[in-house]
């Protein structure tokens, strides 16, 4: 069986932004499912002749950063089982602005109201976050320091949200409990010291990055001593961030200040030398991009439908 994915281009589009092309595609038809648990959308089916074809545009109704554009398109395709074509008239990471034409769907007219809501979902969602980290990249930027996102996720979103932070310029940190290790401050408790967790790690998993969180300038230099290659500076105030980017200088370790973290002191803490901002609020509490879509039942969007058709 054909995939419709693959017809309209959307696997190669999908893989390219680093994304799993069969993940999306599982995750959109889940999605679908929640709005079609009796197989259908009974307001379109009521009101829109089945043969009646149109042409739908998303447009941003305010200022942002899109995300998520390969997504949008996954959804009508699939919701239509391909029998919605989609246009995409922006890309990902581009700042937009109200009114911008994103992208356009054209089809049966039943098919893009039934995806209408899952594809702006995402969207919207998708360019909130993406726009929220740009507002952080914009806040340091100059300073050297960089923006990188947590594992504050929504469950079953998180490759889509930290290819989002991506879009906006920001960086991920690690996608799961295994690619990477995090030292936090009850795997200290649990092994006893800072020096003790780090050395049971490297010996468990002595290829994989190791990140230790401490609490003052005293857990900093000792993870420093034992040889950490990251350490995460957990709520620290300025002069102790300052103190422990001159305790880390000559030696071969990053640093990253997490915590108390805003849009207004985060060039302050960027500007005392450090090397990341590990920034929760980019994916728990990024407000979303209002985007819209609007519907235009007209004979031109059959001729253009038909036409790619032929």
């Amino acid at each position: 069986m054909t995939d419709p994915l693959d017809v309209a281009g959307l696997t190669d589009q999908l893989a390219a932004a680093g994304l799993d092309p069969g993940q999306v595609a599982d995750l959109v038809r889940r999605a679908l499912a929640e709005d079609l648990v009796d197989g259908t959308d009974v307001t379109t089916a009521a009101t829109i002749d089945a043969g009646q074809l149109g042409q739908a545009r998303a447009v941003p109704r305010q200022p942002g950063v899109v995300a998520g554009l390969p997504v949008a398109a996954a959804v009508f395709v699939l919701a239509s089982a391909g029998r919605v074509q989609v246009e995409l008239a922006a890309a990902d990471g581009e700042r937009v602005q109200p009114g911008q034409i994103l992208l356009t769907a054209t089809g049966p007219v039943r098919d893009l109201l039934t995806a209408e809501r899952t594809a702006l979902n995402l969207l919207t969602h998708l360019s909130g976050v993406a726009t929220l980290t740009r507002a952080w990249v914009d806040a340091v930027s100059g300073t050297g320091a960089q923006i990188r996102d947590t594992r504050k996720t929504m469950p079953g979103l998180r490759a889509l949200e930290k290819y989002a932070v991506r879009c906006g310029g920001g960086l991920n940190h690690r996608m799961s409990l295994s690619d990477a290790a995090l030292i936090k401050d009850n795997h200290v408790a649990a092994a006893g010291s800072v020096t003790r967790a780090y050395q049971l790690v490297k010996q468990f998993a002595p290829d994989l990055p190791v990140e230790v969180e401490v609490d003052t300038v005293a857990q900093c230099a000792e993870a420093i001593e034992a040889g950490a290659e990251l350490i995460l500076l957990d709520n620290m105030p300025l002069a102790e961030l300052t103190e422990c980017v001159a305790l880390a200088a000559g030696h071969p370790v990053r640093l990253e200040a997490s915590g108390g973290l805003s849009l207004d002191n985060a060039a302050a803490v960027a500007a005392t030398g450090v090397d990341y901002l590990a920034v929760g609020a980019l994916t728990h509490s990024a407000p979303v991009l209002d985007l819209g879509l609007d519907l235009d039942p007209e004979p031109i969007a059959i001729a253009l439908f038909a036409k790619g058709q032929s």
